[in-house]
């Protein structure tokens, strides 16, 4: 439990307490580097993804897995959404916070610190997919819907995440190889990516006032993001009788705490960034306690 603190955990606290103590000193505006984030650095990160890492035959049974997981949890958010007569903006920030697991920052190195390359590989495909489901569904729920759908998937294409995907896939099927001097910026700004957007969590968690935080809420929101969502990956790949290691991976990428790019939409689209921060932070801090169990169970 020690090892797993130090090498994945006390790292991300000490990124989030770095932004936290940054926005304290300087009370510089968030939205600026958000939007930066989203629009400019997610989308070196997307391609170097999707370049570097081979997508296998596994990738169907994963994607259908993935998408089962994710929907089951869209409609179980939804239904206490109503339970708690939430209103549009807090449905969407509970499920922003629910719905989307950190398993790249986060995941790949715990399955890499626990486990060989084989389960990696799988690791690494769930990862590229919620990466998708993230620059899609994502979007879509941060999006202000009440001027209709049409304006929600307007906010999809302009993603330009979205449009490196497709490129970067081709590009790595077909083995042709992206000049050196392009592949070095690449991967200089994807590699600052994920640094940069903890840092602007931690900023975000510098505007939240403890005292307004229902804690109640953010309580069950990390309840569903670290014990109901693997429950639910078990549950699935039980019944699908998937392999040992495809289960162990699906269960401790859906065991994940929420993502820290849910912060960026949650900050973009002004749908409860605060609730969002503090769900994310929680249940990152949280999420020691309930991966080291997983892993006792699994290993």
């Amino acid at each position: 439990m020690m090892n797993i603190f130090e090498n994945v955990m006390l790292p991300v606290i000490l990124i989030f307490v770095s932004g936290y103590i940054f926005k304290m000193k300087t009370q510089i505006s968030i939205k600026p580097l958000s939007t930066m984030a989203i629009y400019l650095l997610l989308p070196f990160l997307v391609f170097q993804t999707f370049y570097k890492y081979s997508i296998n035959s596994k990738f169907v049974t994963i994607i259908i897995v993935t998408s089962m997981i994710l929907i089951l949890l869209i409609i179980m958010g939804v239904a206490f959404s109503r339970f708690w007569s939430l209103d549009s903006n807090e449905r969407d920030a509970f499920l922003l916070s629910i719905c989307f697991p950190n398993s790249g920052n986060f995941g790949i190195p715990i399955i890499m610190f626990a486990f060989g390359s084989k389960e990696l590989q799988y690791g690494m495909v769930i990862m590229i997919f919620h990466n998708i489901l993230m620059g899609t569904v994502g979007i879509y729920v941060a999006s202000d819907r009440s001027s209709g759908v049409k304006e929600a998937l307007k906010n999809i294409f302009k993603q330009p995440m979205n449009y490196v995907i497709l490129p970067a896939i081709i590009l790595n099927k077909c083995n042709i190889v992206v000049p050196n001097f392009l592949m070095k910026s690449v991967d200089l700004i994807g590699n600052a990516t994920i640094p940069i957007i903890m840092l602007v969590l931690g900023m975000q968690l510098a505007d939240i006032h403890l005292k307004r935080v229902d804690w109640r809420k953010v309580g069950w929101a990390s309840l569903f993001r670290l014990v109901i969502s693997p429950l639910i990956a078990y549950f699935i790949a039980t019944v699908l009788m998937l392999s040992h290691s495809m289960m162990v991976v699906l269960v401790l990428m859906s065991a994940m705490p929420s993502a820290a790019n849910t912060t960026l939409y949650a900050i973009e689209f002004d749908k409860k960034p605060q609730y969002v921060s503090i769900c994310t932070l929680v249940s990152t801090i949280f999420s020691v306690v309930t991966i080291t169990m997983i892993l006792s169970w699994v290993i």
